[in-house]
């Protein structure tokens, strides 16, 4: 399977369609930090071929700085609990019966993450696994506004 994804202000799937605002940046600049980031939206479209049609498949996102820690997506729901490290969707995509070996179908998927936390400027990464294997990376960095 192939999955292209990117980044944008806030995404949305509607009608089996991906809607972005603000899509396609690498460089998040903040007055200061730390900084909580209202929202930041992942799109993918996963290209599942037919032979991978009829069985369930899961899309993860997982943010890590540039040493490779987890940055939690959310806080913890109750004190003391355990802070959100991914987001997830999982999808099965049919195989109707105009759909001929060789055929593949597209599926678009959404991740909005609302109110994350920066501590620190610099450089960041969503990894994006699907099915249990690591298959893209979306490189950003978190700069300073000069002046």
């Amino acid at each position: 399977m192939k999955v292209d994804v990117f980044l944008a202000d806030s995404v949305q799937v509607a009608d089996g369609k991906l809607y972005a605002l603000g899509a396609g940046w690498n460089i998040l600049t903040v007055p200061g930090v730390p900084v909580r980031q209202p929202r930041i939206g992942i799109g993918a479209v996963v290209t599942v071929p037919y032979t991978d049609t009829n069985e369930p498949h899961r899309l993860a996102a997982r943010l890590e700085d540039a040493d490779g820690n987890a940055v939690p997506l959310q806080p913890p729901a109750q004190p003391g609990g355990q802070a959100a490290r991914q987001v997830a969707a999982d999808f099965t995509v049919g195989r109707p019966a105009s759909l001929e070996p060789g055929d593949e179908q597209m599926i678009a998927l959404a991740f909005n993450l609302d109110g994350l936390v920066f501590p620190t400027a610099g450089r960041y990464r969503f990894v994006l696994n699907l099915d249990g294997d690591d298959v893209s990376h979306l490189p950003f960095r978190v700069r300073l506004r000069p002046g």
